[in-house]
């Protein structure tokens, strides 16, 4: 958007046209607040940008334009607040007419609910009012409302609470916004898409109505492709989650496909919500469906999006099922539209991901990725995975060395410690019993492992980190130490995203000084 604004300064008149849909909405909501009729609004909002774009250069910088811009919204209301002399129109009443296929007692009953809403908002204060629009029903972000209305995003999480808890105690239901769902979208159903199995229970018990999808993939690891279905792409990643993680081929291929005909059926849905965190391994879930849905063509639906990084009492988050149903019942109704910005963002994310050259994904990190805030730390520690310049250890077998000389030697609890200090990644247990084995492989191994030989079985079977004992190798001082090279000495064939390293020289090195990818040698 920023880009935008800097176009108009600079006289191109066409880039004013997404600045327009853009703020349009947010524009309104604060006119209305001001003038308490609708089409007072929205005849305040044209006449704002048209000055707006005749004084443009006026504005010292792009990032000042929301702020300038409200206060020509705020200015141009208080001028046609001295002259108004006709009725207003309730801004509920004018948001969407009821189709007439309704039954008058369907018609009754909404008409009844809609006021209740109607009423229980009109008695929050103006700066609980203003905030509940913005982000409930025109989908802003609290940044962009952040940004609009000069507020504080800390200070806008308060205000959305005391506005959720105010109209708890006024309205007989627990989730305002199924409440405005059920108004305006005529009480369609909903579908929610979660990661994991744990997730979705623990919703079922109350915290959502409509139906629940669980994402089951693993982006994370082995081959991935920006189409999934083309080809043989289905079954290379199947064949190699068999034999490197041991997830049946049968069931992976056979899940894969079930959960995709739940999402090609999805335009049964008026409201999709996406529930994620801020790991890699959410972050690519997210983005090969943000990616998908960017693709489809659904009028009628509309993708809203979930996604924290963090939970006030929980000082280490590692994820949505570490919450309680109370906790997630909190959380419900908290998520916002997705926007084109971020559907086009998920979209590039999954395709440089995707991609056999890493410096694409690299590219995109140095660009404006702030339409998904999580996006941009989850990926980096991707690329930060890769072999390193230095030893060709990835960051991952980096932290197990670490961890085992400060004196920590069972598996389970290795786990423990390089999950807690890497949980940007996500990582699972197989993820990390997978990464051990190869580390503990080769004619210059890093690690020994020593138990009930559960982690020696043969590729293709579910393997535990429990009663697993795990040694330091000679060899694997030497690499901490900088004197070898892991991938020289021993080799590699790993998948990172789209990328398939193979050999004793890899193609790509990640250079952890400068922080970037960079080609072997």
């Amino acid at each position: 958007m920023l880009q935008y604004i800097e176009e108009v300064r600079q006289g191109n008149e066409r880039a004013f046209e997404p600045i327009v849909r853009h703020f349009a909405m947010m524009a309104h909501a604060v006119g209305y607040e001001k003038l308490r009729d609708v089409q007072l609004a929205e005849d305040a909002v044209q006449e704002a940008f048209t000055e707006a774009y005749l004084h443009i250069g006026q504005l010292q910088t792009p990032e000042a334009f929301p702020g300038w811009f409200k206060a020509i919204v705020e200015r141009q209301c208080y001028r046609m607040l001295r002259g108004k002399k006709h009725p207003v129109v309730p801004y509920d009443d004018a948001a969407q007419s009821i189709a007439s296929t309704f039954s008058l007692s369907d018609w009754m009953e909404r008409r009844e609910l809609k006021e209740a809403v109607r009423q229980s908002i009109a008695s929050l204060s103006s700066n609980l009012r203003i905030v509940v629009r913005l982000f409930y029903l025109q989908g802003y972000s609290l940044a962009e409302i952040s940004g609009f209305l000069d507020v504080s995003v800390p200070t806008l999480k308060k205000r959305l609470f005391d506005a959720r808890q105010k109209l708890k105690d006024a309205l007989p239901v627990a989730d305002l916004v199924s409440v405005f769902h059920h108004l305006y979208e005529g009480g369609a159903g909903m579908l929610h898409i979660v990661n994991g199995d744990f997730v979705a229970e623990k919703l079922r018990q109350g915290v959502v109505k409509g139906d629940i999808l669980v994402w089951r993939e693993v982006y994370p690891h082995g081959p991935v492709f920006t189409d999934p279905v083309a080809g043989d792409h289905r079954a290379l990643r199947a064949d190699y989650l068999e034999k490197t993680i041991g997830v049946p081929r049968i069931e992976f291929v056979r899940g894969s496909e079930e959960q995709e005909r739940t999402l090609t059926a999805c335009g049964q849905y008026r409201d999709i919500v996406l529930w994620f965190e801020h790991d890699l391994f959410d972050q690519t879930m997210l983005v090969y469906l943000l990616d998908w849905f960017g693709r489809q063509s659904l009028p009628e639906t509309k993708i809203h999006l979930l996604c924290i990084g963090s939970y006030p009492g929980i000082p280490l988050f590692r994820g949505l099922g570490q919450l309680s149903t109370a906790q997630l019942s909190e959380l419900s109704g908290t998520w916002k539209m997705v926007s084109k910005d971020e559907l086009a963002l998920g979209s590039a994310f999954w395709q440089a991901y995707t991609s056999e050259d890493p410096e694409s994904l690299q590219q995109l990190l140095r660009t404006d990725t702030s339409a998904l805030p999580f996006a941009a730390d989850a990926f980096m520690t991707h690329l930060a995975q890769f072999p390193s310049t230095l030893d060709g250890l990835g960051i991952v077998e980096r932290a197990t060395l670490k961890v085992l000389q400060e004196g920590e030697h069972s598996a389970h609890g290795l786990f423990k410690q390089v999950g807690d200090q890497l949980h940007r990644l996500g990582m699972g247990d197989l993820q990390y019993g997978y990464i051990l084995r190869r580390m503990a492989e080769g004619s210059h191994p890093l690690i020994e492992l020593r138990g009930d030989r559960e982690m020696q079985r043969p590729p293709g079977q579910y393997f535990s980190l429990q009663n697993q004992d795990v040694a330091m190798t000679p060899f694997a001082e030497r690499v901490l130490q900088g004197e070898a090279d892991w991938v020289t000495h021993n080799g590699i064939d790993a998948w990172y995203g789209g990328v398939h390293l193979q050999g004793h020289r890899p193609a790509w090195r990640w250079d952890a000084v400068e922080r970037q990818i960079v080609l072997g040698e």
